[in-house]
């Protein structure tokens, strides 16, 4: 496989490895997260206050140093209008002020704390522990749109007649975060509707552009051209749902069986990489090259919200939720190197 740029993943932040009922143990050997820190390392600090914006050193992304700017939740039609009257008022001297589709409001979050899920030390004010809206409209159900839990850093989609938080972004980043995949653009009915002045993820398209062939074969990988990662061909490691510690274990037996490479258990951020957004059932970019795909995976990132629960992909939805380490809940595909490091 070609070698990977370090810079095509976003690491997950967490630090720490924990046992299925929540215990913390040493990392070496757990497979877990913590134990590999895959993904571009995060600059110290991480962010620049600049009065009242704030820069992503990460990313490259310009976030308003105040997270509840409006002081009250919108409806997603009003989030964007908000947006827009901010570009037509030259709001903190910008005119190119944007709501951020899922994967840049997804980079703000760190999976190592809770409430806010943001990193130490980051220099925003008014940070509510609720969601906040993306403009990234859920191809499942095209009257909702992505919203982020700053709590506990869930994504799920609600309703876009349904009031939630507004966070505004500009900066077209440094290349770390791809693009969602989402190429239309719908009201608040779901209807679909011209791009053009919507504000829409789908209008402003930012984000890493995908290659024109996303994905290769190469023996039992599919290499991802977008992030670099190799993922085992058969999306189903073991044949029924598994509990996570029976996760960690199918991928550690995976490599002791004389399988080409070095397999893990993917991170969440490696397997939401994955995601498609104008697709669902699965969620996957159209001409995928895998088989025996399934709805739900776990993923090697605890959740530190509550640290017997580990972090999951829906992949028929494109959700980013958690699962009880205990219960055969999820299935397993594992990541292989080269990896994000």
């Amino acid at each position: 496989m070609s070698a990977t740029n370090p810079q095509n993943c976003l690491r997950t932040g967490q630090t720490t490895c924990h046992d299925e009922v929540g215990r913390e143990l040493t990392c070496a050997g757990s497979g877990q997260d913590a134990e590999f820190q895959a993904g571009a390392p995060w600059p110290a600090p991480r962010f620049e206050p600049r009065e009242e914006i704030v820069l992503d050193r990460l990313t490259g992304l310009v976030w308003t140093r105040n997270a509840n700017l409006p002081g009250w939740p919108m409806f997603w039609d009003e989030a964007l209008d908000f947006v827009a009257a901010m570009n037509r008022d030259r709001a903190l001297g910008f005119t190119d002020w944007r709501l951020p589709n899922r994967r840049e409001l997804r980079s703000l979050v760190s999976h190592q704390t809770k409430k806010p899920a943001l990193p130490l030390g980051h220099p925003f004010v008014n940070v509510v522990e609720s969601w906040y809206w993306t403009s990234t409209s859920a191809a499942i159900r095209p009257a909702h749109a992505w919203y982020v839990h700053m709590a506990g850093a869930r994504m799920f989609y609600g309703a876009k007649d349904q009031s939630y938080l507004v966070w505004p972004v500009r900066g077209a980043g440094d290349g770390l975060l791809p693009a969602t995949g989402q190429i239309s653009c719908f009201d608040s009915l779901g209807r679909k509707i011209a791009c053009a002045g919507s504000g829409q993820d789908a209008e402003t398209t930012t984000g890493r552009a995908w290659p024109q062939s996303r994905f290769s074969v190469a023996g039992e990988v599919v290499i991802d051209h977008l992030t670099g990662l190799g993922w085992r061909r058969d999306a189903s490691l073991t044949a029924a749902a598994v509990s996570w510690r029976e996760a960690l274990a199918a991928v550690a037996q995976l490599n002791g069986a004389g399988s080409a490479g070095f397999w893990r258990l993917p991170n969440i951020n490696e397997l939401e990489s994955l995601v498609d957004c104008e697709r669902y059932g699965p969620a996957l970019p159209d001409g995928h090259l895998f088989e025996n795909v399934r709805a739900f995976y776990w993923s090697s990132t605890t959740s530190v919200f509550e640290p017997d629960w580990a972090w999951a992909l829906y992949l028929e939805k494109g959700a980013i939720g958690v699962g009880g380490k205990g219960g055969r809940h999820f299935f397993v595909w594992p990541v292989s190197t080269p990896r994000c490091a």
